[in-house]
């Protein structure tokens, strides 16, 4: 009964990031390769021919095996989701969220935003043999 759970937990967690993905295609602010990624990975875990035809995509695929090869995230990438993060930030120091939470979540996506610019942008020597 454990692993039928599981499978569908992994299942569901995949299709669902998938769905949001495709949504955020058109949709400018919700990000469409995390959800990708997020798709791809859980697929692996419970659903294996999602997870092939994810990666043999020929526009989904290419930033989920940059992504597992080499760490990447396009430059274009990094500019949204800073802007998504710095819109959050601002957003909820309006809202009636708690203060804690208000100094919190700022802080965290500031460290969110400096790893993420400094994960590589393309492929280059210093990636090329990870």
């Amino acid at each position: 009964m454990w692993h039928i759970t599981k499978l569908f937990f992994w299942r569901l967690l995949a299709l669902t990031s998938l769905i949001l993905g495709l949504i955020g295609i058109p949709l400018p602010g919700l990000p469409t390769v995390p959800f990708i990624l997020l798709s791809a990975w859980s697929a692996g875990k419970g659903w294996p021919a999602l997870e092939q035809w994810l990666l043999a995509h020929s526009r989904l695929g290419p930033p989920v095996l940059a992504w597992r090869a080499h760490g990447i995230v396009p430059r274009r990438a990094k500019y949204l989701a800073g802007g998504m993060m710095t819109l959050s930030a601002i957003l909820i120091q309006f809202s009636a969220a708690p203060v804690v939470l208000k100094l919190l979540l700022p802080l965290f996506l500031l460290l969110v935003a400096c790893w993420l610019w400094r994960r590589p942008e393309q492929i280059t020597q210093d990636n090329k043999h990870d």
